[in-house]
């Protein structure tokens, strides 16, 4: 198959995951902002893809779940889009330009640094222009970090063993 084509395909259950997982999750109060169901599909597409389709999966998964299910509501969308952006762009880069002989190093690196800098810009856009005067550092920390400390750990621990199921030992892309 094409590797493009095969790509297109990640990309669209990517996306289709980004809009299921979320739906599972927000059966729990405030699971999403604990969980962070829709970064992993993000971050997964980036690093699998390229930056390229993370980046369209990062703009289009919460459009498209805003659109289809009300999550997330329309008031947090633009600052989810811009965050989930750079999730799929910078994991997506890092994998083409940043790799190690070790596969697992090179994961936890395009991981960790789409994570910080998906959060930099999350808490950038929100202090700038969606929250003028309403944002601090201490709501920042809050939501882009302590709340978000189980799903930080889900992404850490699952991400990397889906990156090596499929890319390394069953060779989908």
């Amino acid at each position: 198959m094409n590797k493009s084509i095969k790509k297109m395909t990640i990309t669209g259950c990517c996306i289709a995951l980004g809009i299921i997982l979320p739906m599972a999750f927000h059966m729990i109060p405030n699971a999403g902002s604990i969980f962070l169901p829709m970064h992993i599909p993000v971050l997964l597409c980036g690093i699998l893809c390229g930056w390229q389709y993370g980046a369209i999966c990062g703009i289009l998964t919460p459009f498209l779940s805003s659109t289809f299910t009300g999550m997330p509501p329309a008031a947090m969308l633009p600052a989810m889009m811009c965050e989930l952006f750079t999730y799929g762009l910078t994991s997506g880069l890092l994998s083409q330009f940043v790799n190690f002989k070790n596969p697992l190093a090179s994961t936890y690196t395009h991981l960790i640094g789409a994570m910080l800098a998906g959060r930099i810009v999350s808490g950038i856009v929100n202090a700038l222009i969606f929250r003028v005067g309403n944002y601090s550092l201490e709501i920042f920390l809050s939501a882009a970090l302590f709340t978000a400390i189980p799903g930080i750990l889900i992404q850490l621990i699952i991400i990397p063993i889906l990156v090596y199921i499929l890319k390394y030992k069953s060779k989908v892309i």
